[in-house]
């Protein structure tokens, strides 16, 4: 075993068993590594984390006695804003834990909130946390008119709450079809309660304590219920703030539409509002179609100073500040970062965020790429330090993850240990065990390696999921993420998102979904709807010709796609297709879109399949 330590250029002092590399582009940012004789890496920074507080409840009581009357929450009611104080809501919050102490919801009998985000569900959830109660934030993807209501009962079959939370009388009535023996409730009373049992309850919350159960997607099974403690949450908000030290530049302000069922909207960017003490002004847009039109109007409203978001946002906002001076100034007027995840941000997409940037911002804005999971809290590699890593990179290990790069069908699967990383799966011991490996390292299942191993300070590229990647028949492995991200910035702005099929096949194939905005442009025929768009002869010959000039640049067999087919509608979110965040499910879309699949495989002449122009 050989032991590494890099920073840069070479340092002749070295002996032969330790190198040592001198940057002055790097500021205290040392990364070691070592080789294991199974022939996988580790990666670490040598900076340890900071002093840490024991629980999430500990950021909102230093707030409320620091400065009790600034905005935490705002959300808007009959069009204006509201908004709620640091003091205010702590005191809220302890009446309700007082209350929740005093119903059926304990710590093996969790909180579930079905719900939009809003003031009264932040006030719930962290009421749950302060009383040493797990709350379980579950997708409203769930309790649609068109979902199927087994996915919600395998669900709560494993978290098997004592109380849940409806966010409307409509979600209330498809949980008591579910679950008619758990009581429910849609909101409190400011009643005269006792909260000494509350603070007693919370002077006994410490790292250990479970703060919330996250689901997984569960798009190849029963969804499992990621266990995520306050000293996970609590740590990943420490690591984040040594990372981007501009968050305690001012204090931060989010405009937010991520859900708070996903681990990015309501572990990353909820936590991140108050460990700062900040304000989150609840976003009630999408991005999907006319709803993206109301984030434009709150942006617009209320300048943040980061906003995060992932690759498809991002395409969404180009498009709105193009000719539109006013809502461009609007957002740079004071933004200081921006965040993207889940997908590596196409390279145009980013160079043309910066230039706005430059333009517009008063001061440098930081373009960050991040990579993690919910079982990780969920940051574990972002770009820090003075010498960020490259822009194609989802950054480097974040203070105190350990990472290791294990050889996996010619990959390198990304395994993680560090104070962020859950201890298992709720009411799951089987999965607990497989997810860990022998040396206590969290299997992600994620592929990545090292873009340079001489200067790990440049980062690690993102590969995908190993799940996802695939053998042709040939025996080529299909690195799916990659080519996925090829063919979207190759078919820009049209190209959406891209579902590869070739599974056990001779050939790559490719599902294709379409901006609807772009191609009403192509096809220049704005008042078609998404269908029409998908068969209009200039949106056909757009594919044919970006999978064309893919093809004479990728022309591998493992990379080259011979026919595509553009599917006549977005993805379903209702049947999980999409997820929370934004982007598309490929195992569930595989599933759901069995004839499209069949048909790309088969070949023939089908009209609706898309030959690469030569």
């Amino acid at each position: 075993m050989s032991l590494v330590a890099f920073r840069g250029n070479a340092d002749a002092r070295a002996g032969p068993e330790v190198r040592r590399f001198v940057s002055s582009n790097v500021k205290d940012l040392l990364f070691v590594t070592r080789t294991n004789p199974d022939g996988s890496q580790v990666v670490r920074s040598t900076r340890e984390i900071d002093a840490t507080p024991s629980s999430v409840c500990a950021d909102l009581v230093a707030w409320a006695q620091r400065q009790p009357d600034a905005a935490f929450l705002a959300q808007r009611r009959d069009g204006a804003w509201e908004t709620l104080d640091y003091r205010s809501a702590l005191d809220q919050v302890r009446t309700i834990a007082a209350s929740l102490l005093r119903s059926p919801a304990s710590a093996t009998a969790p909180l579930a909130i079905v719900a939009e985000n809003s003031i009264e569900h932040a006030l719930f959830a962290l009421a749950a946390m302060y009383a040493g109660i797990p709350v379980a934030p579950l997708s409203l993807g769930y309790v649609t008119p068109t979902s199927d209501p087994r996915r919600l009962h395998d669900l709560l079959e494993v978290l098997r709450p004592g109380l849940m939370f409806a966010g409307s009388e409509h979600v209330a009535q498809g949980l008591r079809i579910v679950a008619p023996d758990v009581p429910i409730v849609m909101g409190f009373e400011n009643a005269a309660l006792d909260v000494k049992e509350a603070d007693e309850a919370f002077s006994r919350v410490d790292a250990d304590t479970i703060a919330k159960i996250m689901f997984t997607s569960g798009s190849t099974g029963t969804p499992k219920g990621v266990i995520t403690t306050n000293g996970m949450l609590a740590a990943n908000q420490t690591q984040t703030a040594m990372a981007w030290p501009e968050l305690t530049a001012e204090r931060p302000i989010l405009v937010d539409w991520l859900p708070w069922s996903h681990v990015m909207g309501g572990s990353h960017n909820f936590g991140m509002v108050l460990r700062n003490g900040g304000t989150l002004y609840i976003d009630e847009g999408r991005p999907v179609g006319n709803a993206f039109a109301t984030s434009i109007r709150n942006l617009s409203d209320v300048s943040p100073t980061f906003y995060f978001a992932v690759p498809r946002v991002f395409t969404l906002l180009l498009e709105a500040f193009e000719g539109d001076e006013a809502f461009t100034a609007a957002f740079f007027r004071r933004l200081r970062g921006l965040g993207n995840a889940a997908a590596s941000l196409p390279q145009p997409v980013r160079d043309e965020l910066i230039r706005l940037a430059r333009t517009h911002a008063p001061h440098d804005v930081r373009v960050t790429s991040s990579w993690g999971m919910t079982e990780t809290a969920p940051m574990s590699t972002t770009s820090w330090g003075e010498r960020e890593p490259d822009d194609d990179t989802i950054g480097t290990p974040a203070p105190g993850v350990e990472m290791k790069l294990v050889p996996s069908d010619g990959l390198r699967e990304m395994r993680v240990k560090g104070p962020n990383v859950t201890p298992g799966y709720w009411r799951n011991p089987q999965a607990t065990r497989a997810a860990f490996d022998d040396e206590g390292y969290f299997r992600t299942g994620d592929a990545g390696s090292l873009k340079d191993p001489d200067d790990p300070s440049r980062g690690l590229v993102f590969e995908g999921r190993l799940a996802e990647n695939f053998k042709l028949a040939t025996g080529t492995w299909v690195n799916v993420g990659a080519l996925r991200l090829a063919l979207i910035e190759r078919g820009a702005p049209l190209i959406e998102d891209v579902v590869l099929t070739g599974h056990d096949r001779d050939e790559l194939g490719a599902l294709v979904f379409v901006r609807g905005e772009a191609a009403a442009q192509i096809a220049a025929e704005p008042e078609s709807d998404h269908a029409q768009l998908s068969r209009h002869p200039r949106v056909r010959a757009f594919v044919a010709n970006a999978l064309g000039a893919h093809n004479a640049a990728s022309p591998a067999s493992s990379t080259r796609v011979v026919r595509a087919i553009i599917l006549p509608e977005p993805p379903d979110r209702a049947n999980g297709e999409i997820t929370d965040k934004g982007s598309v499910n490929q195992r569930r879309s595989l599933a759901l879109r069995a004839h499209d699949v069949t048909l790309l495989d088969a070949g023939g002449d089908d009209p609706r399949i898309i030959l690469p122009a030569s």
